[in-house]
């Protein structure tokens, strides 16, 4: 296995359009990984069309991409991405809906009065942000406002006007939902009763809302331009008007129609005020067609309206790919259902035709994401030419998400490059290449056990379960022992499963730090430690490119540790901050070695303390002796306390030599980094509890004291805990 640096990207500003459901990917991941390879050629294929911003960040790269989009929502979302209409047409758009007649009332007046509601202050009538709501009840409990008059704010408690006004729209819900059900599927249709049960997750008030200007809009003369952005407005008021949003926000990114508890039912018409400006800031433009249309050199993207397996043959006539890039998709039936939902409200049912069979699947699991996979990666194989490279992002990897995909591009051909992996909560990247297919292996135990050993020894301490899985897939995936060519997905990945089980349980090499019983919680480690943590290899090398470079920005640090420590080693941003805050401080936006930490100036700090535990010992009638950077005291030439004087963070060196007499002295500023490091490293934090660790400041304050003794000394160097810092970043 060639691992690979993970490429690290920026977090965009905002979000965006649609964000709890798309993949959350950061900027700069797939322009980064174009900028490392030789292509020939410079068409790119995304066969998932699951992310518009991964495709157009290719696109303004300079490169042509084909991106096969069966999804009406996703790339509709493309479309508007890549060419968006100037935020003058938004506002226009949303300036003409607002002004068409609704009786003898302006339309926005009409939405806006159905948030009528009475400030608690100052008892004017304003116009509630949002109402709150307990799933299953008839009325809201309470709304959420910010009064232009007085400037109260925040949330309240929902009064009989309140609860008189949602009961009058619902009176009226049976009408308007039956209009809109009918925009998606026929009173006939064989699948009306799943749309039926999505429309359940919408309330009335919401529903008249979308019914009301979905009505108005099909008799407003726009130019095509301006009913583009209209479009768009209303594409993000169906997704706020569903009650998926969860109150307050305990699952920002679901994946399944499923009504929260409480929930939050928003303002629509602020809603369209809001989008404006997230359509209108979608950055430069980027030619797009449709297929098969063509599109300069110079870069672009051609959109394949349905599926791979259709466009294969066309391809592999007509257009030589370069390389495959995608973020691939976690199974969501949430916004697979209302995406189809979606499609028959902006544009008929028509455009709910080719995409109907998301209505109808209630449940994805991850042997159905593997048999989706499969047919992907064997259409892809059709399509490919031998040795063309496939980059994957994947985004919320979890460990059945990695077998599902590793296991169908392994029976498909398609060799494991590399697997780069940051923390959980970061999408993983997967690189593989197209090939021959080999005959598939047994999977064995000591195949994954001696995998997850060899894995946990490079590391050199417990790592969460995410990682090793990872360890152990691929190394079933380089020998094609994934899946047998008879066994159906669902038996091959329990296989796997029990294959990682038996390989952790059924050995005394492995300890887990968890309190549950199941082997994906907690940590996992090696009962017999015997190599140097990654953590203290990053501090390391963190303070020896600081010392090189005097004068760097976070990202320069990043990408140098991610080419030393590559693939399943790393390092999260934590932890880099972590250093960073230890060893270095601010310069505008870059980061400078901290004048004390400088080599020379710590040598002499050291040199300093050993003279005060010295100086310290002799008051309390002990001998003292030097060996390497330990300081012993001695009584009757016999040592009863030892000092491992330390200029780091790297606790774990001293701990090899440590015995029952011993402490470990560390700077103050390395204080929040041990700290940091005892949390993420629980054999670490096991380890130390029988030893003590003292500031460098302790010591220098003990010089201080007018009366210390023998048993005073104890109680002064417990007096100073080690604690993390207040400001510290991501734990891992």
């Amino acid at each position: 296995m060639n691992y690979q640096p993970y490429i690290p990207g920026f977090k965009p500003a905002d979000a965006g359009p649609l964000a709890r459901f798309l993949p959350a990917l950061e900027d700069g991941v797939i322009s980064g990984w174009l900028s490392r390879q030789t292509l020939t050629g410079n068409w790119l294929l995304d066969p998932f069309g699951f992310s518009p911003k991964l495709a157009l960040e290719a696109a303004r790269s300079g490169y042509r991409v084909l991106v096969t989009a069966n999804n009406p929502i996703t790339r509709f979302l493309l479309e508007i991405f890549a060419n968006p209409p100037p935020e003058s047409e938004f506002i226009a758009a949303l300036a003409d809906l607002g002004a068409i007649k609704k009786g003898d009332e302006r339309l926005e007046q009409h939405l806006q009065s159905l948030y009528l509601t009475q400030c608690e202050t100052c008892e004017k009538q304003i116009h509630a942000q949002a109402f709150l709501w307990r799933k299953g009840e008839d009325v809201p409990y309470a709304k959420i406002y910010e009064c232009p008059h007085c400037k109260d704010s925040g949330e309240r408690i929902a009064t009989d006007s309140d609860k008189e006004l949602a009961m009058q729209i619902a009176g009226t819900d049976t009408l308007h939902r039956t209009r809109l059900f009918e925009r998606v599927v026929s009173l006939k249709d064989e699948d009306r009763m799943y749309a039926e049960e999505a429309i359940e997750h919408y309330l009335p008030r919401p529903l008249y809302v979308l019914g009301t200007i979905l009505n108005r809009l099909d008799s407003l003369n726009l130019s095509a331009t301006r009913k583009r952005a209209l479009t768009a407005l209303l594409l993000l008021a169906c997704d706020a008007g569903n009650t998926l949003w969860a109150h307050p926000a305990e699952r920002p990114r679901p994946k399944q129609l499923s009504t929260p508890s409480q929930f939050r039912e928003d303002n629509l018409w602020t809603m369209l005020e809001r989008g404006v400006g997230l359509f209108a800031q979608a950055g430069s433009p980027v030619v797009i067609e449709a297929w098969p249309k063509k599109i300069p050199e110079t870069g672009g993207i051609c959109i394949y309206e349905g599926r791979l397996k259709d466009l294969a043959h066309e391809v592999k006539r007509e257009i030589p790919i370069a390389a495959v890039i995608g973020s691939v998709p976690r199974p969501n039936q949430a916004f697979w259902t209302l995406s189809a939902l979606w499609a028959g409200w902006l544009w008929g049912s028509e455009a709910v035709e080719p995409y109907k069979v998301a209505l109808r699947r209630r449940r994805y699991d991850w042997a159905w994401s593997a048999t989706a996979l499969f047919a992907m990666f064997s259409h892809l194989d059709d399509l490919l030419a031998d040795g063309v490279p496939v980059f994957g992002v994947m985004p919320e990897p979890e460990a059945l998400f990695m077998t599902s995909a590793l296991t169908a591009a392994s029976i498909t051909g398609f060799k494991l490059e590399s697997v780069a992996l940051r923390t959980q909560h970061d999408p993983a990247q997967v690189t593989w290449k197209s090939g021959k297919k080999s005959a598939p292996t047994e999977m064995e135990v000591g195949v994954a056990r001696k995998a997850l050993h060899d894995y946990l020894s490079a590391r050199g301490e417990p790592v969460g379960y995410l990682h090793l899985h990872t360890a152990a897939l691929i190394a079933l995936a380089e020998v094609n022992a994934l899946k047998k060519t008879e066994d159906e997905f669902d038996f091959a990945m329990r296989k796997t499963q029990s294959v990682m089980e038996q390989a952790l349980k059924d050995s005394h090499e492995f300890i887990h730090y968890s309190t549950g019983e199941g082997i994906d919680t907690g940590m996992w480690g090696l009962a017999k430690r015997d190599h140097e943590s990654l953590s203290d290899k990053i501090e390391v090398a963190i303070v020896t490119y600081l010392q090189k470079n005097p004068q760097v920005i976070f990202l320069e640090v990043e990408e140098e540790l991610n080419k030393q420590f590559t693939g399943l080693m790393t390092p999260s941003k934590g932890l880099i901050y972590a250093v960073l805050n230890s060893y270095a401080e601010k310069d505008g936006g870059s980061w400078v070695l901290r004048k004390e930490d400088l080599a020379t100036a710590r040598r002499e700090e050291m040199k300093t303390v050993f003279t005060q535990l010295e100086e310290i010992g002799k008051r309390l009638e002990f001998k003292t002796t030097v060996k390497e950077k330990t300081l012993i005291w001695l009584e009757n030439g016999k040592p009863v306390r030892k000092f491992h004087v330390l200029a780091s963070a790297l606790i774990h060196r001293a701990l090899e030599t440590a015995d029952e007499q011993s402490a470990i002295v560390i700077p103050g500023g390395r204080a929040a980094l041990a700290a940091y490091k005892l949390d993420r490293d629980p054999d670490l934090k096991d380890r130390l509890k029988n030893y003590r660790l003292v500031k460098y400041r302790l010591v220098r304050s003990l010089l201080d004291l007018p009366i210390l003794t023998r048993e005073t000394f104890n109680e002064q160097i417990a007096s100073d805990p080690v604690e993390k810092s207040t400001g510290q970043m991501m734990m891992f």
